[in-house]
C-alpha cells in the first residue's frame, strides 16, 4: 500500500468512522491554518513555516479505534474544558472516537491558541 502523500489522501484512506471525524475537523483546521497542511511522519500536520516541520501547530493521526487530534504546544493551551491530554514534551492531545465528539469552538479556540504560541 502506497503511503498517502496529501492531506486529501490520507483521509480518503481511513476506515468510514474515522474518515467522518476527519471531515468535521479539517475545516475548522483550515479556517485557522489554510492551505499549509501537509503529511509529515505519516500524518497530516499543520505548520506555520513554508515546508512540515516549520513550526507545526496541530495534527490529525488515525488509530485503530480513534482519531487523535493533537496541537504540538498544547499544554500551554488554556483548556477550559480539560479534555486536552498532555503528550510527549509540551504536546496535547484529545482522542475522538466520535464526530459528537468534536466542539467546533472549543476546537477553533485552541487552534487559534496554538497558532498565536507559533507566531
Amino acid at each position: 500500500m502506497t503511503k498517502p502523500a496529501t492531506v486529501d489522501e490520507y483521509m480518503a484512506s481511513l476506515p468510514e468512522s474515522h474518515r467522518e471525524i476527519g471531515a468535521k475537523l479539517l475545516p475548522l483546521i483550515e479556517e485557522t491554518l489554510p492551505g499549509v497542511g501537509a503529511v509529515w511522519h505519516g500524518h497530516p500536520v499543520w505548520s506555520l513555516g513554508p515546508a512540515p516541520g516549520k513550526q507545526p501547530v496541530a495534527y490529525v493521526k488515525a488509530y485503530a479505534s480513534y482519531v487523535t487530534f493533537g496541537l504540538w504546544r498544547g499544554q500551554e493551551i488554556e483548556d477550559r474544558s480539560g479534555r486536552l491530554e498532555p503528550a510527549a514534551r509540551v504536546m496535547a492531545a484529545v482522542k475522538l472516537r466520535s464526530v459528537d465528539e468534536i466542539d467546533a469552538e472549543l476546537f477553533a479556540d485552541w487552534l487559534r491558541q496554538g497558532r498565536d504560541l507559533e507566531g
